[in-house]
């Protein structure tokens, strides 16, 4: 009888999932083939004690032409991290031409203090994050071992552009001060420049004005230290600041602004993107004290 009562309810269960199955029309016929979605390659690294992969996206026409692309390097860009997300909208962006088409790059990070972050010699950064302080050498890992391999594996124009926000940003700008020549253009995001007491905005306010490559720097609402490091850094230099504190939060940054910053790093002729509120939102420091004479 529980045997019985068993196969009963069974078999009811099986009548219920049929009948709730979506019908297919007559004619139509089911897919019959599937196929994975390959849309680039993950390289497997390793460096810093720590495996890792470098995920590498050429742009949708690629195969078909013998046109060089630049690189653009984005910081966090494993899997799990900031990788689909940064690339949709770079891919988005293409669709309206809101930026050129370039080789993607997205570099996986494992212990993000470690690696993107100078030493510091505050007590509370060093109780929370005491593997921090190996920026130097993961930019030498950077340049000296990944641009190298790219540039043999792809048809590269010669010209990379480094994009990072909050931890990675400051990556960017200690990249952008110290070893300004290994990057064309630099995009950094809500920067934090809080870090061991604004060390690296004071540190720049002592340096001597030279040129150096595009640099698109945003602000949202951080506030306290990190806001007084970038607004010091704005001050002493012609970066294409975007200011945005009454509209975005640290957490929306990247989400907000990594179009925009792909758009200033690699302009198109679009003509139309006014239109449609693709607009570049960020002020030199000419433009910014012309507005205030």
């Amino acid at each position: 009888m529980i045997w019985m009562n068993t196969a009963r309810a069974y078999g009811l269960m099986v009548i219920a999932l049929l009948t709730s199955a979506p019908a297919i029309a007559e004619g139509q016929t089911q897919p019959v083939r599937a196929e994975p979605i390959t849309i680039g390659r993950s390289y497997h690294m390793h460096t810093q004690d720590a495996d890792r992969r470098v995920n590498v996206v050429p742009p949708a026409m690629y195969e078909e032409s013998d046109t060089t692309y630049p690189l653009v390097v984005v910081l966090d860009g494993g899997l799990s991290q900031d990788f689909f997300l940064t690339l949709g909208m770079e891919r988005w962006n293409q669709l309206w031409q809101r930026s050129a088409p370039a080789i993607f790059v997205g570099v996986e990070t494992i212990d993000r203090q470690r690696e993107l972050l100078p030493p510091t010699s505050d007590p509370d950064e060093l109780a929370r994050y005491p593997s921090a302080g190996n920026s130097v050498q993961f930019r030498h890992w950077l340049t000296d071992t990944i641009l190298p391999m790219l540039r043999e594996t792809y048809r590269t124009d010669g010209r990379a552009f480094l994009i990072g926000e909050s931890a990675a940003g400051h990556f960017v700008l200690e990249t952008w001060i110290d070893q300004p020549d290994l990057f064309n253009g630099y995009a950094a995001l809500s920067p934090s420049l809080q870090w061991n007491d604004q060390n690296l905005s004071r540190r720049f306010h002592m340096m001597s004005a030279a040129e150096r490559p595009a640099l698109f720097l945003s602000l949202a609402n951080e506030g306290g230290a990190t806001e007084e490091g970038v607004l010091r850094f704005v001050a002493d230099s012609n970066v294409c600041f975007a200011d945005r504190r009454e509209t975005l939060v640290h957490a929306t940054t990247l989400h907000g602004l990594f179009p925009e910053a792909l758009q200033f790093l690699l302009p198109t002729e679009a003509d139309w993107l006014g239109e449609y509120g693709l607009t570049l939102d960020c002020e030199t420091r000419a433009e910014r004290e012309q507005a205030v004479d």
